[in-house]
């Protein structure tokens, strides 16, 4: 089967992260903002090194300036994603993103909900929204996201997460957030063992409760910590492509992607913020069928796992089983 048939879905990827250009350069115009330097005119984002892609994001990021233009971007991302036979995906908001433009938490989350909607009338996809705290603005940010979140319920909103960067605090700063999330119903994941080692996945682990990690890859440098994650069933939220851009790992043959698998984790495929790093969730599936040998029945595996560890209600988990079930296999 080609790639681009097969059923997918996505546990993790950036809603600004996954601004396409296209979308940026038509509200760049419309608000009078010059992105020409950030936009090579091939689907992707310019940037050299981790500094530049954070600047570009920031850049590209200002240009969703009022709850009408994310409600736009929410339903270009899920539309983009029904045409690569995705059938199910949850995507990160970042509260403190949208709040240096204005723009409150209830707008964001109800703005992004109608996106998704109005994708799912169009396509049948179906998505939810994990809402993150930026780990490098600090425990009381994370605390006030996990907050707002908590105090302000929405059906489509089901997880709590942190996300930024990784180097800065430690995660025993934020156990007071991640358990006031937990504590109102919400899903946990978090981001570590990326651009930090092993220690910061075991760590997430031991003091924040996690179901699955965002990245986790390096936690292939501590192999009783290998043996730990696929012991108590944690999920790991991988992004190759991600990877490699960002040179986490200088290619695909030194990814740990087979030795994780092999070692009994729980993996997913997902794209992270796809124009910026020339990848998409169906380049991924291609990434691991070309990269790592995977067949067209383990990618299907990863689509059920993905769907296994999703944020949702049984009832919605049992109808998306079905739809990947019953999807044709021409």
């Amino acid at each position: 089967m080609m790639v681009q048939n097969i059923p997918k879905a996505e546990l993790h990827c950036h809603i600004e992260g996954a601004a396409h250009p296209d979308l940026v350069v038509r509200l760049a115009r419309k608000y009078d903002v010059d992105v020409s330097d950030i936009v090579d005119g091939k689907g992707g984002y310019v940037w050299s090194d981790f500094t530049t892609f954070l600047q570009a994001y920031d850049r590209a990021s200002s240009v969703f300036r009022t709850p009408d233009d994310y409600r736009l971007l929410t339903y270009d991302h899920y539309s983009r994603l029904a045409d690569q036979n995705c059938i199910y995906a949850e995507v990160f908001a970042s509260p403190d993103h949208a709040a240096l433009m204005g723009i409150g938490y209830r707008d964001l989350i109800n703005a992004m909900a109608d996106g998704i909607e109005d994708a799912k009338a169009e396509t049948q996809i179906e998505g939810r929204i994990i809402v993150v705290g930026l780990r490098h603005l600090g425990p009381e940010a994370v605390e006030n996201t996990a907050s707002l979140v908590v105090e302000n319920p929405h059906p489509k909103v089901t997880g709590f997460g942190m996300a930024g960067d990784e180097r800065q605090y430690s995660a025993e700063d934020f156990i007071d957030a991640f358990a006031h999330a937990e504590d109102g119903g919400l899903k946990i994941t978090s981001h570590a063992g990326e651009l930090c080692d092993a220690s910061s996945v075991d760590e997430t682990l031991d003091v924040l409760g996690v179901e699955r990690i965002g990245h986790g890859v390096r936690a292939i440098e501590d192999i009783a910590l290998v043996e730990r994650i696929a012991r108590e069933g944690v999920v790991l939220e991988t992004c190759p492509g991600s990877n490699i851009a960002l040179e986490v790992f200088p290619d695909f043959e030194s990814h740990p992607f087979n030795r994780l698998r092999d070692l009994g984790v729980t993996v997913t495929l997902n794209s992270d913020d796809p124009p910026y790093f020339h990848t998409s969730l169906s380049r991924e599936y291609e990434i691991a069928r070309q990269s790592f040998g995977c067949s067209d029945e383990e990618l299907i595996g990863f689509t059920r796992t993905a769907l296994d560890a999703a944020f949702v209600d049984e009832p919605t988990r049992a109808l998306l089983h079905k739809r990947l079930e019953n999807w044709p296999k021409s």
